[in-house]
């Protein structure tokens, strides 16, 4: 997409509204969850969370802009992201942005790569779902990986998404590959109030709080925790204000997270299907990039509070350099990595992270030690980066050809895996693993170049440091052989394991810092995208801080390039904030019966004796196998009276109640 025109004379009829806009201001990052919702003449934006066509404005161009340059520092999702944005949104030419990448191949962590020779492999991959409004932003103007102009990637994304929906048959297994009671949360009245009382929470209340320090055991063994825990990769010691941010930002998502039926997914791994795209298309409006090219730190001028990157000191194969930055030129950097340090394995060998005298000691993270040990402005990378074991998982791909484990996958499948539909629709669960082992296979092939008789399969486990339940040993001590053999034995194949390791070749990623996003952290440890006093500066990536968003997702990544682009270039336009599905009372209503085991939840009875036959009937939610017409069935309300007599003569739950309701009576009373 060419660089739009952007002549205008000066006796415009638009200027008047031009030069009101820019007396105005324009706040690039609203927060939905700071303001009361209300139109008047203070209000001349659309509210901070609206999605839709009306957000979709194009800005005019900042002044001068034809003359600046972009460096960015990284070439994942959040730098290509970057780049779409400054030359869409910013009228950047796309000759003035240049990629500085110390791989040999942009993507980022948003890898995939091998051959059926010497077996595939992705180190992971991220649940998507529709409510991505910057993602989608993007890929609804970048040109489709297969069909033809003047198709988009969020076209064909559509068309496989829209013919065939995901959905789990398998979610659970235990007792060597018997699908376990899936179907509900598994959450007691009382653990049901211990999630109420963290989406009421505020979040400057929970500072450094874990996971187990906030919930019960029992709600940590619940199926709720299970399915949790294990489609984010949550551990225990994560930062349970986290896992509140996640409750909000997919609150609406609630009723699917059982089964899987809130998901959607591409066609190929994500490499193929994003970065490819998106890297082909920055490539052809003229983006540059430097493969093999190591940012060791920013050179910063500071004055009276004002910091302007004046360098950018890299290492590269032909020796060290500076590249000069003028202070009307701009940085992007993405600061830490997930995937940064990754030890492989194969079928005969386990991953061996290297001996490093402190944690931390890639490239990303030192940039980011780097720009700290200059500012308090840039956070605290020590707090994510300080604490391998509890921010290590493994993943392993499996390239396999036909076996009894593609048989049993057949069972375990919604459809063929053979097919090109929905196979196991998102990751099963070994419940009664000691690793706490998962295995996924998404639409096949995963691959452009995969042959049709094999099948890609994606293998993880959390609870990775315990001897596993048929190979003693822990996970990262044993071979992709062993890895598929403690497979094949909770999937009831260890009688054929040979004849399954004679099928299969396995890849392994060992990622030291993996869930480092996840770990607890107080306000300050993540910057914001523009520290405070930097004019030429932004962060990208999973460890900066924003309003609402959540991290470990490509939206978030998107997310925080767009505000840096937007907030550097001063343009007059909003990056809309989450998705406002918790303020849905329909959403609601249908989260708390999930919650409640898809049984009426208290008070339900009386909404439907008055909402029954009305015309705001539908907000209702409907239990299993239950239709419109029997919202205002007679009974309900009887069936309701008699649950909370019930309520009541659990005297131990109640009292457990009054106290939490104690609690916060009391917070709110020393408010006053």
């Amino acid at each position: 997409m060419p660089a739009p025109k952007t002549n205008r004379t000066d006796n415009s009829r638009l200027d008047p509204h031009i030069r009101a806009l820019k007396a105005q201001g324009v706040n690039v990052t609203p927060d939905a969850s700071a303001h009361h919702l209300h139109n008047g003449i203070d209000t001349p934006l659309p509210p901070p969370d609206l999605h839709g066509s009306y957000t979709n404005q194009r800005p005019l161009p900042t002044e001068g802009i034809r003359d600046r340059r972009a460096f960015i520092i990284g070439s994942g999702i959040a730098g290509l992201s970057a780049a779409f944005f400054l030359i869409r949104d910013g009228h950047m030419p796309a000759g003035n942005i240049v990629f500085l990448e110390e791989q040999s191949i942009e993507g980022g962590s948003l890898d995939g790569a091998g051959n059926p020779e010497e077996g595939y492999i992705v180190r992971g991959g991220r649940e998507m779902e529709m409510t991505y409004q910057n993602f989608w932003d993007v890929f609804s103007e970048i040109p489709a990986l297969e069909l033809p102009e003047p198709f988009t990637v969020l076209d064909e994304y559509r068309i496989v998404n829209d013919a065939d929906k995901n959905w789990s048959k398998a979610r659970l297994l235990e007792q060597q590959g018997r699908i376990k009671d899936f179907s509900t949360m598994g959450l007691t009245r009382l653990q049901q109030l211990e999630v109420v009382k963290l989406l009421l929470a505020r979040k400057e209340e929970l500072d450094d709080v874990t996971v187990e320090e906030w919930f019960s055991e029992g709600f940590l063994e619940s199926n709720f925790y299970t399915f949790w825990r294990t489609m984010f990769a949550f551990q225990n010691w994560h930062s349970v204000l986290e896992m509140k941010l996640y409750m909000h930002r997919f609150l609406h998502l609630m009723d699917g997270l059982n089964d899987m039926t809130s998901l959607v997914f591409p066609k190929y791994n994500q490499f193929d299907s994003f970065v490819r795209p998106l890297m082909h298309w920055l490539k052809e409006q003229g983006v540059r990039i430097e493969y093999d090219t190591v940012v060791e730190d920013l050179e910063i001028h500071t004055e009276n509070g004002r910091r302007t990157v004046t360098g950018i000191q890299c290492r590269t194969g032909s020796g060290d350099k500076t590249i000069r930055v003028g202070k009307q030129d701009l940085v992007f950097a993405t600061t830490g990595s997930m995937t940064e340090d990754t030890a492989y394995g194969d079928d005969d060998t386990a991953p061996v992270l290297e001996d490093r005298e402190e944690p931390g000691s890639g490239s990303g993270w030192q940039l980011w030690k780097n720009l700290a040990a200059q500012s308090d402005v840039f956070g605290r990378p020590d707090k994510f980066c300080g604490n391998i074991p509890q921010s290590t998982w493994e993943s392993v791909t499996l390239t396999c050809k036909p076996s009894p484990l593609m048989d049993k996958l057949r069972e375990l499948s919604v459809n063929d895996p053979y097919s090109g539909f929905t196979a196991t629709g998102g990751i099963v669960t070994f419940t009664d693993s000691a690793w706490l082992m998962s295995f996924t296979c998404n639409r096949q092939p995963h691959f452009p170049d995969q042959p049709d008789d094999v099948i890609v399969l994606w293998v993880y486990a959390l609870l990775i440091d315990k001897p596993g339940d048929c190979v003693k040993k822990p996970m990262p001590e044993c071979t992709g052989r062993e890895v598929v053999t403690e497979l094949c034995y909770h999937l009831g194949l260890i009688d054929q394991v040979d004849e399954v390791l004679a099928a299969t070749k396995a890849r392994i990623a060992l990622m030291p810092y993996i869930t480092a996003q996840f770990m607890p952290r107080a306000k300050g440890d993540r910057p914001a995208v523009v520290p405070e006093g930097c004019t030429n500066l932004a962060l990208m990536g999973q460890f900066v801080e924003t309003h609402n968003d959540v991290v470990f997702t490509l939206e978030s990544s998107v997310r925080t390039a767009r505000i840096g682009v937007y907030s550097l270039l001063d343009i007059p336009k909003q990056v809309p904030d989450i998705y406002p599905g918790q303020y849905d009372i329909r959403r609601l209503l249908r989260a708390t019966r999930t919650l409640n085991n898809d049984e009426p939840f208290l008070g339900e009875g009386l909404l439907r004796w008055l909402l029954g036959g009305s015309y705001f009937q539908h907000i209702l939610p409907l239990g299993p196998n239950e239709k419109t017409l029997d919202v205002d069935r007679p009974g309900a309300l009887e069936h309701q009276l008699q649950a909370i007599r019930g309520l009541i003569e659990n005297n131990h739950t109640v009292e457990d109640a009054r106290g939490w309701l104690q609690d916060v009576v009391a917070k709110i009373r020393g408010r006053l």
